[in-house]
């Protein structure tokens, strides 16, 4: 059996800011930043707090991402690194390996009880507070209680209940289950709640969290790490049986680095140094810079250098930068605004849901930061106390000329880099259009056999099979196959959004003319 659905979400066009992601909700947020004056890192994170509420399974607050901003001005491009970090007084020998393997996409040896996957003993000390606060800070122009006032009015609301909400809480129901304050938001008697007939609007309201927001917007962000709402969480968690304790949440503080940067066919790429994709995807089109060829994006011939050149660059990653390979639920914001400013921001809790643990006392829920490090000792990503993790996020910024001219990424774990690899070529390479790139089957080389969209030309398959092991997959909602990309580019006078087509609540929103 296969789907037959035919889909095309068309791209944004405007002289005026955009914003796009994975919910219209947040897009339009972040685009009513704009048309009262706000600027792109504005836009950013307000979308980004949003996006905590209205798709919670996704990203949030609990967890954490990677930030990069364009000027529209000077070119010059900034990048934030505000990912989880590991607690301080952690103990890798409580993550004891058993037999079988972890099943989570990453294929690594078991832990005993999934400890590093599910529940308090997953949770790493998260970054998403600190870090948009210091982007608000050093490049907005909100202050940060002003910041904080959509996703305070969406979050007394709730998450919207429809189909795809019913479809998320369902896949993971028996993880929320585990835990009261989790099932008391999400499910009911421990099973997702059933969607409202036609024409009836219901929310799954989060009145603990919205109280939270509050107090962070009135008490400043640093009351996450060092105030009332500090002492709630580390209580919480030690409760659960954390090893996070106060000095790990006081201790944090995201990092402005120096960004990796390459020349592209004609443009300047932009990436997340160190622990991220950046590395990774700077490596894959490093390669096919060379063996590219320049006609026919979607041939076989290409679809092999994209194959080679990902497989070569994951093949890498792994030796010696660690086995972070796997399915997460991020979230990824692209917005551009009337200067023509980008910004390209990443935010994750890594699995949906994070570690299924919405904290009692504060209303929000927790990453599993943990599934990131690799279970098996004396490896470049092994288990260690105060450590980031090496994470899939890639966010990308392109330049051309000195202008920002593409901020793009996506969510989709492992899956992230080869769809921004494939995007960005498709444009720089082939001259497709921003929809028309989107709209294109793609191959995912991220493990062992190649993914191939069932879309694709039939030589794609067929050449690609005289090297690798090939699967002809459909590209459906659930489970993802090939990332959930958005994207802002600019296009002569004009800019341009676009949104995943296959994702029912992805969308782009404009700056009101």
């Amino acid at each position: 059996m296969t789907e037959s659905w035919t889909i095309r979400k068309g791209e944004t066009r405007s002289r005026n800011g955009l914003v796009a992601c994975q919910n219209r909700l947040a897009a339009e947020a972040g685009a009513a930043v704009l048309s009262r004056g706000g600027n792109a890192v504005d836009a950013a994170v307000v979308t980004t707090l949003v996006l905590s509420i209205v798709e919670p399974w996704l990203s949030g607050i609990g967890g954490g991402g990677f930030m990069l901003r364009a000027d529209g001005a000077t070119g010059v491009v900034d990048t934030l690194d505000f990912n989880v970090i590991s607690a301080q007084k952690l103990d890798p020998e409580d993550y004891p390996l058993t037999a079988g393997r972890d099943g989570d996409w990453f294929n690594w040896p078991s832990i005993t009880g999934d400890r590093n996957l599910i529940g308090y003993s997953s949770i790493c000390t998260p970054g998403a507070i600190a870090g948009l606060a210091e982007a608000l800070e050093k490049f907005g122009t909100l202050t940060w209680e002003e910041a904080l006032q959509p996703a305070i009015e969406h979050a007394r609301r709730g998450t919207k209940l429809d189909w795809f909400t019913v479809l998320a809480l369902a896949i993971d129901a028996a993880g929320l289950s585990r835990f009261p304050a989790s099932s008391e938001i999400f499910l009911v008697d421990g099973r997702p709640p059933r969607a409202p007939e036609r024409g009836v609007e219901a929310f799954l309201p989060m009145p603990v969290k919205a109280v939270t927001l509050e107090r962070l917007a009135k008490a400043g962000a640093r009351d996450f790490y060092e105030g009332e709402t500090a002492r709630k969480i580390v209580a919480d968690l030690q409760d659960g049986g954390s090893r996070i304790g106060a000095e790990d949440l006081a201790s944090y503080r995201p990092r402005w680095l120096e960004p990796l940067k390459h020349d592209y066919r004609g443009l300047d790429i932009y990436a997340m140094g160190g622990l991220s994709g950046g590395p990774t995807m700077i490596d894959a089109i490093s390669e096919l810079d060379k063996t590219l060829p320049t006609e026919d994006a979607l041939s076989g011939k290409s679809a092999l250098a994209f194959a080679r050149a990902l497989r070569r660059a994951s093949e890498h990653r792994l030796r010696s930068l660690g086995h972070a390979g796997g399915g997460s639920c991020t979230t990824h914001v692209s917005v551009v605004d009337s200067t023509g400013t980008m910004v390209s921001l990443t935010n994750t809790l890594l699995s949906r849901f994070g570690s299924k643990v919405v904290l009692p006392q504060t209303g929000f829920l927790m990453n599993n930061g943990m599934m990131w490090f690799d279970p098996r000792k004396g490896q470049p990503n092994s288990i260690a106390p105060g450590v980031r993790p090496l994470a899939n996020m890639c966010p990308i910024i392109a330049t051309r000329d000195g202008k920002p001219y593409m901020a793009l990424g996506a969510a989709g774990g492992r899956q992230i880099m080869p769809a921004v690899v494939q995007l960005l070529s498709y444009v720089a390479c082939f001259g497709l259009s921003l929809e028309d790139a989107f709209m294109s089957p793609r191959i995912d080389a991220s493990g062992v056999t190649i993914m191939v969209d069932r879309r694709a030309q039939a030589d794609v398959a067929n050449r690609l099979s005289g090297e690798f092991p090939v699967e002809i997959v459909e590209d459906t909602l659930y489970p993802v196959n090939f990332a959930i990309p958005s994207a802002v580019m600019r296009d002569g006078n004009e800019f341009v959004a676009m949104a995943h087509p296959n994702h029912p609540w992805a969308a782009t929103a404009e700056e009101a003319r």
